[in-house]
Order: C-alpha cells, then sequence, then structure tokens
C-alpha cells in the first residue's frame, strides 16, 4: 500500500511539471521517438556528421585508440555515433542537390 501511494505521488509531480518533454513518440511505432537537433544551417549539419564520422574513424583505429587517455577505460560505442550520423544526413535534399545538378548540367 506505502509503494501505491509513492507511485501515485510521483505521478502527480510528474503531471504537474513539464518533464519528459524532450522524447517525442513516432506516430504509429512502438518504442521509437523523435528529438529537436537545432543547426543554423545545412553546412553546420555538414560538420556535425563530419565531426561524428571522423571521430568514429579514430575510435575504430586501435593505434589511435591507445594514444587517447580519453578512450582508455572508457567505452565509446561506435556504433551509436555511426547512427547519428546516418539519421542525420539529409537524403530529400541530396535528392533536391541531384536534381539540380542535372538542371545545371542539362543531363
Amino acid at each position: 500500500m506505502q509503494n501505491k501511494v509513492r507511485a501515485e505521488e510521483l505521478l502527480e509531480i510528474i503531471n504537474k511539471g513539464k518533464y519528459f518533454t524532450t522524447l517525442k513518440p513516432v506516430a504509429k511505432e512502438v518504442n521509437s521517438y523523435t528529438i529537436p537537433l537545432k543547426v543554423s544551417s545545412y553546412n553546420e549539419l555538414n560538420l556535425m556528421v563530419s565531426d561524428l564520422l571522423k571521430a568514429s574513424i579514430i575510435l575504430l583505429n586501435p593505434d589511435a585508440q591507445s594514444l587517447s587517455s580519453f578512450t582508455k577505460g572508457n567505452n565509446v560505442n561506435v556504433m551509436t555515433l555511426l547512427e547519428i550520423a546516418l539519421q542525420l544526413l539529409p537524403e530529400e535534399e541530396m535528392e533536391l542537390l541531384d536534381d539540380v545538378r542535372k538542371l545545371y548540367y542539362k543531363e
């Protein structure tokens, strides 16, 4: 009974505040959420993806890992970095660039 009361109090506190607002549920998908990511331009987005890829390359290189005190004893999940980079790539915009290139070269 005491645990139920505590759980109800916790829910009341959560409902009063604006918590759990970062993850937005994806419609019609179970356990799938989106998060807002603010960038100032496509160039900044490109630099972010590039930095994620560079970091992944360095982390996958055993020689580079041995030189860094940061990676020693820290498990950095390179797969997560690569997944983020993949999700950040602007696919639709790249298709637009292909169409613009075709117009420019009149292909």
